[in-house]
């Protein structure tokens, strides 16, 4: 098993691309181009960034990863707060990366806890082609899909592994029907689709809402973030029309950052 340095490393390059910010509703704020290249310092234990977007550049070198930040063997990540408190801003990034794609979300939240903006950042390996697929529809999404699901620990313990089912179909009056089985569990859960929108709206304190994005990208996230209640923040990627993956961070009532987990899906024909 790679060390979370060696999953790192499968980032290294120079990766083209752009930032584009959402708002919550899916109304597109701004798009900026960007490239960010990630090298080796000397063949030493120590990793330089450099991002350049709107003719500025933020560098940061690293030699140790941690803290927020954790690693799959792909190299696929997610960085952020690792406790969420009170009347502060929280957010997280989930990052897939694929073959010389990279597909990157951000979601943020503001200091009373509701979503704020989200951040996509689509990128492809320099003098690669930059293929990208259209923006989600529900269409894309209906149908089971049946994965493997891989979760990791802050604390590094060994992962866990189990088999997932997912089922998304619409009843007669249009609303969305989900159901997700992993583990013997087995949540079922119905939404109203309002445009570029999936609300999960069974419990009013407890609303989660699905954005499509472009790229065949997707935002779960929940309307509010609050204490004394767990919550996670999820990013999904249609790699390819039957080919799926999703990244949950997950947090529990006290706050606190608990685990992240990938799971790479098809869907069943």
């Amino acid at each position: 098993m790679k060390s979370q340095w060696e999953c790192f490393l499968q980032n290294l390059g120079v990766w083209e691309g752009s930032f584009t910010n959402f708002s919550p509703q899916g109304t597109l704020l701004n798009d900026t181009p960007s490239c960010l290249s990630l090298e080796h310092l000397n063949n030493s234990q120590k990793v330089r960034l450099t991002l350049s977007r709107s003719g500025q550049d933020i560098i940061r070198e690293f030699n140790s990863v941690g803290g927020g930040l954790l690693f799959f063997e792909n190299g696929s990540f997610s960085e952020g707060l690792i406790q969420l408190g009170p009347f502060s801003e929280f957010g997280g990034e989930l990052a897939f990366v694929h073959e010389n794609r990279r597909l990157r979300l951000v979601q943020l939240f503001d200091t009373t806890g509701q979503l704020k903006e989200l951040i996509l950042i689509r990128e492809h390996l320099a003098a690669t082609p930059a293929d990208e697929r259209p923006t989600l529809q529900i269409n894309d999404l209906l149908g089971e899909w049946q994965g493997q699901a891989l979760t990791i620990y802050p604390d590094l313990r060994s992962p866990d592994t189990y088999s997932t089912t997912f089922k998304l179909q619409l009843d007669d009056a249009g609303r969305l029907i989900q159901s997700t089985s992993f583990a013997e569990r087995t949540i079922t859960s119905t939404a109203t689709i309002k445009g570029p929108i999936v609300l999960f709206d069974q419990n009013p304190q407890k609303q989660v809402q699905v954005l499509f994005l472009p790229d065949g990208a997707s935002a779960t996230s929940p309307v509010k973030v609050q204490l004394r209640q767990p919550f996670f923040i999820e990013a999904g990627w249609l790699i390819q029309p039957n080919l799926r993956q999703r990244m949950i961070r997950s947090y529990n009532e006290k706050g606190e950052w608990v685990s992240l987990t990938l799971v790479t899906e098809e869907r069943k024909l």
